[in-house]
């Protein structure tokens, strides 16, 4: 079993966290003074295409021409790497030697199981995706050596539970009331045409009415429209976890109290974006990524606790009420969003550490950070889905379908109908999955990460008439615009498995495969042949 010198170390916050990658090799510190409106977003969209390094920009200069002294982070997890090392992966060889990365300007693996550093981040997210696994549906140890092998995932659940201190360094500095101003931030426009400045990876954190325990708090990342110095649009879908308190909240006429750390150690900004059980905090989450106990403290103007290790805090209050216009926005899609009204969050408090770093990303057309983010997740997922499906050897989401609108299932084929009751668990069994509005199933004999194998078994082995499960009007993502109606649209399951008696009557195919024999023959003699490939 490997020892812990053989993970990336846990890490107490961000500027922690970048001294790690720094001494690797993976931060680009710029001192030229860069726009925060959309010139950011390009180099940043540039250096993420072309698999670089964290930008840390220490010189953004603000829409009314001065510099800010507020150092801009972006591209934190632009790589699946350093994904995987903020969730405490193991470390490869080149990683623990400390090695420079590749050289600039080579172009990026975008599949997680390719490359040694690769292989190594997709196996240690597959075990953070059993732990999760483990934690929806728990098994008692069959003995000695179960035991044993599970002693590391309990010792993992017995870190989550957060620790609480009176005062937190992101309570450094403090402004509040009238004090408490966005315009200090150097908030981005990320595209032409935006209407206002937008925080971009805000952790929004909230409870229900009558719980302060931090099991039941709820994190995630929601955008928020810069509407005045005090006040911004909450951005959140209906199913979130922040939708579901405010609804709580509302029902009593209450506004909801609010925090949205900017800036944290990556186990938190990792655990407000991973899909974890229902039963589970993404606070205690945090614990379980970190490897120790998440430290929290008191927000000093709303009933919260907050990251006491944050860059930034924000408090205030989102009312039950009052709404807004968002939009236009640049969005994952690679469109702008349609505008729409939601809840709006007026500010009380900004609290800050005493030397603040403001970290910041931009959505648009994959790649970009939240769609590489999504890869490394991907192997989060799989566990997850054996859970409940053993016979699923391998599930992907293409970054190119944006990481969840189409999904390919590998599938050890059983029962004729086999491949329509995996598409129906799958778009039921995580809410995330609701919105895949295509679903490919094929045999565990094609690699479903491969768009060359999942093309030749659709066209060899579905056939338009037989094998399309066409379901109309269900939930679909409401960004998409291709669907009749926003929210609803239809789903499209492939089947691209071999056909056995009961789906067809005809003679299948057998694939064309050398013997072993032969391979093993023509690899002894390859040194021979002369042939260089």
């Amino acid at each position: 079993m490997p020892s812990m010198s053989d993970y990336s170390p846990s890490h107490k916050n961000l500027s922690a966290f970048l001294d790690w990658l720094d001494r690797r090799g993976q931060i680009a510190r710029i001192s030229h003074p860069v726009s925060i409106e959309l010139e950011i977003t390009e180099i940043h969209k540039r250096a993420l295409a072309a698999g670089g390094p964290v930008l840390l920009f220490e010189k953004p200069l603000l829409a009314n021409g001065q510099i800010s002294d507020m150092p801009v982070v972006v591209n934190l997890f632009g790589t699946v790497e350093r994904v995987a090392w903020g969730m405490r992966t193991k470390l490869d060889e080149t990683a623990q030697n400390g090695a420079a990365p590749p050289p600039s300007g080579k172009a990026p693996s975008r599949n997680v199981t390719s490359g040694d550093g690769a292989d190594t981040a997709a196996q240690t997210l597959r075990e953070l995706g059993q732990r999760l696994a483990f934690m929806k549906q728990p098994t008692p140890p069959r003995g000695f050596r179960d035991t044993l092998d599970k002693l590391p995932m309990l010792k993992g659940v017995m870190a989550m539970k957060p620790a609480i201190h009176k005062r937190g360094k992101v309570q450094a500095r403090v402004y509040k009331g009238a004090d408490a101003d966005l315009s200090m931030l150097p908030i981005q426009t990320c595209w032409p045409g935006e209407p206002a400045p937008l925080i971009t990876w805000p952790l929004v954190i909230t409870r229900p009415p009558h719980s302060d325990s931090a099991a039941d708090y709820n994190m995630g990342v929601y955008r928020m429209q810069v509407l005045s110095k005090n006040r911004t649009v909450m951005r959140w879908l209906a199913h979130r976890g922040g939708a579901l308190h405010h609804r709580l909240w509302r029902a009593e006429g209450k506004d909801m109290p609010v925090a949205v750390a900017i800036g944290a150690d990556p186990g938190t900004i990792l655990a407000a974006v991973t899909p974890v059980p229902g039963n589970l905090s993404e606070y205690h989450y945090a614990g379980l990524l970190r490897g120790e106990r998440l430290s929290l403290t008191p927000a000093l103007t709303v009933p919260l606790l907050v990251p006491a290790e944050a860059e930034i805090v924000l408090e205030g209050f989102v009312s039950a009420t009052e709404t807004a216009p968002e939009g236009p926005y640049g969005d994952h899609t690679g469109y702008y969003n349609s505008v729409e009204r939601f809840p709006v969050f007026e500010l009380t408090a900004i609290t800050m550490r005493r030397r603040p770093l403001y970290l910041s990303t931009y959505t648009g057309r994959p790649p970009d950070e939240p769609s590489v983010i999504g890869e490394a997740l991907n192997d989060v997922f799989v566990p997850l889905l054996q859970l409940q499906f053993p016979e699923i050897v391998d599930f992907w989401l293409p970054p190119e379908g944006c990481s969840y609108r189409i999904g390919v299932c590998a599938i050890k084929k059983k029962y004729p109908g086999h491949a329509r009751r995996i598409m129906m668990g799958v778009w039921s069994f995580l809410s995330q999955f609701s919105y895949t509005k295509l679903l490919i199933v094929v045999d565990d004999d094609i690699n479903a990460r491969s768009w060359d194998d999942v093309m030749w078994a659709l066209s060899t082995r579905m056939d338009a008439s037989r094998d399309l499960m066409l379901v109309d009007n269900t939930p679909i993502d409401y960004l998409d615009f291709a669907s009749p109606i926003s929210g609803l649209g239809g789903k499209l399951g492939l089947d691209a498995t071999n056909k056995m008696p009961g789906e067809t009557d005809r003679e299948w195919g057998r694939v064309l495969k050398m013997s072993d024999a032969v391979k093993q023959r023509v690899d002894e003699m390859w040194a021979d042949l002369g042939v260089e490939l």
